[in-house]
């Protein structure tokens, strides 16, 4: 995943007249992101994970969408979890794969910012609708005839998820954006492809 440099000039981000601003620790010089065989097999890997998780999710979505009259606040809780699934297949898999491809970030800031801000959102409301799913099935198991009182309860858990999903990932957008300097540097920079 990385090129070797040869010319210790290159490092521009050191402001001083020593050349021992190119060496890392052990005293060779920095290394610079390239895409690299085992980049191609994780770009390999994730978009062929995508592509099965697309085809399973939706096959889900339909099948819960179409199956039988009787609607049950489980079939709700199911459809949840599948939308939250089908963010990070549309969303994160492939930010991840593009970003292993392009090796940096060429998209811009705002886009940098979005899109980190929906990486959370898939992450978190995927874990937090799994929690609402066990706290349904504990509810179930615990009181088994209070059905009318569960699904208002899931409804509410659901909301709270999806919520706390996007309040959660706010911050996102002020943490994360692209440094305009270091990339103009970088594309200026020989020897990084």
């Amino acid at each position: 995943m990385f090129h070797q440099l040869t010319d210790p000039t290159v490092n521009g981000s050191c402001q001083g007249s020593t050349p021992v601003c190119n060496l890392s620790a052990d005293g060779d010089t920095l290394q610079l992101p390239t895409f690299s065989t085992a980049a191609k097999v994780r770009v390999i890997i994730t978009f062929s994970l995508c592509l099965l998780s697309a085809v399973c999710n939706l096959l889900v979505l339909w099948a819960a969408s179409h199956g039988g009259r009787r609607k049950s606040h489980v079939r709700i809780l199911i459809v949840n979890l599948t939308v939250a699934d089908l963010l990070v297949t549309f969303i994160v898999m492939p930010v991840d794969a593009a970003w292993n491809i392009t090796v940096q970030w060429q998209a811009g800031d705002v886009a940098c910012r979005l899109l980190m801000f929906m990486k959370l959102v898939a992450m978190y409301s995927c874990a937090f609708v799994t929690v609402v799913i066990s706290l349904d099935r504990q509810s179930a198991i615990l009181n088994p005839l209070g059905i009318s009182e569960a699904k208002r309860k899931s409804k509410i858990m659901l909301t709270v998820a999806w919520t706390m999903s996007v309040i959660l990932s706010l911050p996102q957008g002020s943490i994360e954006g692209v440094d305009d300097d270091r990339v103009d540097h970088l594309d200026d920079t020989p020897g990084v492809t």
